[in-house]
């Protein structure tokens, strides 16, 4: 019969391996990117409130473009739950032409090196730090993110 300091012990040892089983138990369910594509992973920290935060995703290439004019990509981010697992993982499509606004520009005025992102609304996914994000998408695409917090103040609205 096992004493009751070794079951603490056991509880114990348990707890403090099971963080770092769980993220590679997690990976195994999100496939190797296939050809073309890349695989980004985000693991965020643990936040005390996590439904106060939200995460941005924001999908595109730094280009060379002109100061003035705002660009941006073609394309959608996708969901995509995962058979048996019941994951998301997000699949960006091939980024579609750049386009942008038309003011004129001097010819000569040097280019800078943007971040032009995908158009339409910002991609907003609900934080959680117990799963990673996995993102696939195609080669030469970047993807960074945003982590969005909701302030501490919660107002009233008056009756109109």
């Amino acid at each position: 019969m096992r004493t009751p300091w070794i079951w603490a012990i056991t509880a114990l040892l348990f707890l403090f391996a099971a963080p770092a089983s769980q993220a590679a138990d997690n990976m195994r369910a999100f496939p190797p990117a296939e050809a073309g594509m890349v695989r980004y992973v985000l693991q965020l920290p643990e936040q005390t409130d996590e439904y106060a935060f939200k995460v941005e995703l924001l999908v595109g290439k730094t280009v060379q473009v002109d100061a003035r004019n705002t660009y941006f990509f073609g394309g959608k981010i996708e969901e995509d739950i995962i058979s048996g697992w019941g994951y998301t993982r997000y699949k960006v499509s091939q980024l579609g032409p750049m386009a942008g606004t038309l003011m004129a520009v001097d010819p000569n005025a040097p280019k800078v090196a943007r971040f032009v992102t995908l158009g339409g609304d910002p991609y907003f996914i609900r934080y959680n730090s117990r799963l990673p994000i996995v993102v696939y998408a195609p080669e030469g695409v970047e993807v960074r993110y945003r982590i969005w917090a909701a302030g501490a103040e919660v107002k009233s609205i008056e009756k109109g």
